[in-house]
């Protein structure tokens, strides 16, 4: 967690804050380390406050560093704004309007709550050494529990019970999930989103197998589409289409190129091969203590990359009630283009 408290300060320089206060769990948890369910920071020049209640005064001691710690006893939000003054930027894409209204209520004379949403998240887009080997780990978990899963076999069984023993195969190697794992087999692959139901896989079908694992707080995302035999011409026709437009985004990722544009060079792929209409989605999204983060690949980002930003690739073809094909990697940007760190083959792969 080293410097992230300054960062933050020089953060709040630029806005004009005097003071910021950090609710989020996860932006507080990227601060300091804390993971438990109640806590806050206060942040500015010269003070560095972590607060949290009784239960977690034990845990604070051992995950906190770097940050004074305070037990607050009795009133909650009383015990954060007496710790609050100048203009305070506070998260207003997480604090609710009642909170606020409590909050403000209790600060001191000459103490004001200023909108500063998003002051952390923009920190948490360039990731550090630890946070990057965390993400790395967690993908190559998440790769090693679908290959065992992949070599178990798909045919005969129900997609529940395939993104079971996949979720089973991440737990066993010290993971949680980083999300629902998808496993759509067949006309259920045309939605983006499904969710592994009771039908049973058969044989000459396309898979899309969309799956992520945690580690140490920190998420992977990968999707891979398999075929259980033969998915007809189409089938075929469709998922070299797919690779061939990620292939031209993961091309197109290096520092100071825009999302828009590395969207735009799958899309223009999948446009040419005149399933434009099927693709619906964004290409991809950051990943790091949240599944999803900034900056976004898609046709309406304004967001520029910078390296050691992570991001996903996953371009996907959808046509209703016949079949879906999508295939995601987990990249790092670097100072010169990428790092790929999913590792799993992406010629289509036959699984009995």
């Amino acid at each position: 967690m080293r410097g992230r408290g300054d960062r933050l300060e020089a953060a709040l320089a630029e806005r004009g804050l005097d003071r910021m206060l950090v609710t989020d769990l996860v932006n507080v948890r990227y601060l300091t380390g804390f993971t438990g369910t109640n806590g806050a920071v206060v942040c500015g020049p010269g003070i560095r406050v972590f607060l949290t209640d009784f239960r977690y005064t034990e845990r604070a001691a051992a995950e906190v560093s770097e940050w004074e710690t305070v037990t607050v006893t009795g009133d909650w939000l009383g015990g954060i704004a007496e710790r609050l003054a100048g203009k305070v930027g506070f998260e207003d894409d997480h604090v609710s309007v009642r909170s606020l209204a409590k909050l403000e209520e209790k600060l001191p004379e000459g103490a004001e709550a200023v909108a500063a949403g998003g002051a952390v998240e923009a920190l948490r887009r360039v990731k550090d050494a630890e946070e990057l080997a965390a993400i790395a780990e967690a993908s190559k978990l998440a790769d090693a529990a679908l290959k065992a899963t992949v070599e178990e076999g798909f045919v005969g069984k129900t997609e529940r019970a395939v993104a079971d023993a996949f979720e089973g195969h991440v737990r066993a190697g010290g993971g949680t999930l980083s999300f629902d794992t998808i496993v759509a087999s067949g006309s259920n692959g045309a939605q983006p989103h499904a969710e592994p139901g009771p039908k049973v896989i058969g044989r000459d079908e396309l898979v899309v197998f969309d799956m992520g694992a945690k580690l140490d707080g920190y998420c992977s995302d990968g999707t891979r589409t398999y075929a259980t035999g033969d998915p007809g011409e189409e089938g075929r026709r469709v998922y070299d289409t797919v690779l061939a437009a990620q292939q031209a985004s993961l091309e197109a990722i290096r520092p100071g190129e825009k999302g828009e544009d590395v969207d735009a060079a799958a899309r223009k792929v999948i446009e040419e091969a005149g399933h434009g209409e099927h693709f619906g989605h964004g290409l991809g999204h950051g990943v790091g203590l949240d599944i999803h983060e900034s900056p976004r690949l898609s046709l309406r980002s304004d967001d520029i990359l910078a390296a050691n930003e992570v991001v996903t690739v996953e371009p996907g073809i959808y046509l209703a009630g016949n079949l879906g094909v999508r295939i995601e990697d987990l990249v790092i940007v670097t100072d010169t283009g990428l790092r790929n760190l999913s590792t799993l083959p992406k010629e289509l792969t036959v699984v009995d």
